[in-house]
């Protein structure tokens, strides 16, 4: 029948809305144990961070923990030694009284009429013994028989007499020869600690006397509070000790790293305050005296710097009027130098390309000179990333095809735009392609250009002779070569990569390096897309993705740019 069919897709939605709460619901203890665990690690790193960096808190940590840990040690010693003087009185005054006792019994047998009944002398002998306890009831009389038929008699429960006493005084061939042993004196419901003293009596009875402990555990119970609340104010009293001793060594320690701090961030007036003539003082001196050295020597060296710089622009802007003459008299040569011998065009071919590598040469010495003396500028525009990769491909085409060398582009599809100084980045790309080029020995180079949400990046490959290791770190030094012997056919100068580090600086970028021997390398230039926004990653990995990470050489950046790529996260390839 089709009324009394069931649906085979389930509850209807209804049902599933209903339920909703209660999955809900189900999940809230899981959420709440997830959120208690985040708060817990939180908790730990916060502790394990506060352990490692404050000096003050491990030594008043350690300071408490091992006075605690003589505290109690010496504490149970003296509660031991307290227990087992007040046990060793308290035997020997119930052996003493037992004695007495035991003395007062047998005469008083001895004395009693043989002939009487000798339960009811038995009864007299314990009321009399129990009335030298005391209206205070030092201890409580018990008197058994030893052998069956007799009666006993006692003030508190006959079990209160251990067995085992009994078994050893039953079993003694002595009269009045004592033993002692530890019990608990039973009154009805109640029971106490006690101490239980037994001898015979007579070849028919046993005399015990059963000694309360109470006022032994309540001396026990007061030292062992005195020594609990003395130890606990003791322990906090050398905490605080601690704490404020430390303090006085502390604090000048901070001062000093501090100061050591604003020195070493560039404030080479800082300067430590001298207090007294103790070993910190002596510290603040010394550290006074290194500060105004390093301030002297930094100032010479700075001063040097601009001379050294001022010398180089100015012998720059020197030679620029002689080579524009040398440049101009060249040029009149070198385009009538099919007139000449072969000999004579050799040689003015040879004083053109000269003359040009001469001029580069002057073109970056000045501009390192403006990078140096902080007069450039950017001339910020919003370009396509692979715009720029073209142009300056296309700039050292006439070098690959001179060499033979095929230049592979792989751009994305999608505009990559950034803002950036079209020049500069164009002189980066071009410096890099040539110097790919100049290194491929002979093979292909590849261009790579990739954008994301806050950078673009460039990556120039080749498959040459490749980078030593820690030569990743040295090629952007200034006049460094991977190998002097080794003969260069476009003639650099030395600068390019510098300039290029410090161009690519300059936009808040980063340039870097990779390379392996017989492998090949990498450089990348990576620029964020907004001027003066922090770069915290690059689109492409610093090493190709052919190559296994783990085997990459490392890299080389500009100075501060090593922390930032570190914590770049999954995209720094490197």
């Amino acid at each position: 029948m089709s009324g009394g069919g069931v649906d085979a897709a389930g509850p209807p939605e209804g049902a599933v809305a209903a339920r909703s709460p209660l999955h809900r619901l189900a999940g809230l203890p899981v959420r709440c144990y997830l959120t208690a665990q985040r708060a817990a690690r939180a908790l730990v790193r916060g502790v394990h961070h506060r352990w490692r960096r404050s000096l003050q808190l491990r030594v008043v940590t350690t300071t408490l923990l091992i006075s605690a840990l003589v505290t109690a040690v010496l504490g149970f010693f003296l509660v031991q030694q307290v227990l087992t003087g007040l046990l060793e009185a308290k035997r020997e005054a119930a052996l003493n009284d037992h004695k007495a006792g035991l003395t007062t019994a047998i005469n008083m047998m001895q004395d009693g009429d043989q002939s009487a009944d000798q339960d009811g002398q038995v009864a007299e002998i314990t009321a009399e013994l129990a009335n030298h306890s005391g209206a205070t009831g030092l201890y409580e009389v018990v008197i058994l028989p030893d052998i069956g038929g007799l009666s006993g008699y006692a003030t508190v429960d006959e079990a209160s007499v251990p067995q085992r006493l009994r078994d050893e005084v039953g079993q003694s061939l002595e009269l009045e020869k004592q033993y002692v042993t530890f019990t608990e004196i039973i009154r009805g419901d109640t029971r106490q600690p006690g101490l239980a003293v037994g001898a015979r009596l007579s070849n028919s009875y046993e005399l015990y006397y059963l000694f309360p402990l109470d006022h032994e555990q309540q001396m026990l119970d007061l030292v062992q509070n005195t020594v609990f609340f003395v130890g606990t104010a003791l322990i906090l009293l050398l905490a605080v000790i601690a704490y404020v001793v430390t303090r006085q060594v502390v604090i000048p320690v901070r001062a000093a790293a501090g100061s050591a701090e604003r020195l070493a961030s560039g404030d080479l007036t800082e300067r430590m305050k001298v207090r007294g003539e103790d070993d910190l003082a002596r510290l603040a001196i010394s550290f006074n005296d290194m500060a105004g050295n390093l301030q002297e020597k930094i100032r010479e060296l700075e001063e040097l710097s601009q001379v050294q710089r001022q010398f180089a622009s100015d012998v720059s802007h020197e030679l620029r009027t002689p080579l524009t003459t040398i440049r101009m008299a060249g040029d009149l040569l070198y385009e009538d130098r099919h007139q000449l011998d072969p000999t004579m065009g050799r040689s003015v071919e040879l004083l053109q390309s000269q003359l040009e590598r001469f001029e580069e040469l002057l073109t970056d010495l000045l501009e390192i000179s403006r990078h140096d003396a902080g007069a450039v500028t950017l001339s910020l525009e919003t370009v396509d990333i692979r715009d720029a990769v073209l142009k300056a491909v296309g700039d050292a085409e006439q070098i690959a095809e001179k060499t033979g060398i095929k230049v592979v582009l792989r751009l994305p599809a999608e505009p990559c735009v950034a803002e950036f100084d079209p020049r500069r980045i164009n002189r980066i790309l071009r410096n890099l392609i040539v110097n790919a080029i100049e290194h491929s020995e002979g093979r292909d180079v590849i261009v790579t250009a990739a954008g994301d949400r806050d950078a673009v990046a460039v990556a120039v490959r080749d498959f040459g002779v490749g980078l030593k290791e820690g030569e990743e770190h040295l090629c952007f030094d200034r006049f460094w070569r991977a190998d002097p012997a080794r003969a260069r056919t476009t003639g650099g100068t030395g600068l390019g990569l510098s300039i290029a580090k410090e161009d690519a600086q300059l936009h808040g970028g980063w340039l870097q390096a990779w390379g392996m021997p017989g492998k090949g390398s990498q450089f990348r230039l990576s620029l964020p897309r907004r001027a003066g926004a922090e770069l915290r990653g690059s689109p492409l990995p610093l090493a190709p993705p052919e190559m296994a990470i783990g085997r990459a050489r490392g890299f080389s950046a500009p100075m501060g740019e090593r922390t930032a790529q570190t914590a770049a996260g999954p995209g720094e390839g490197a």
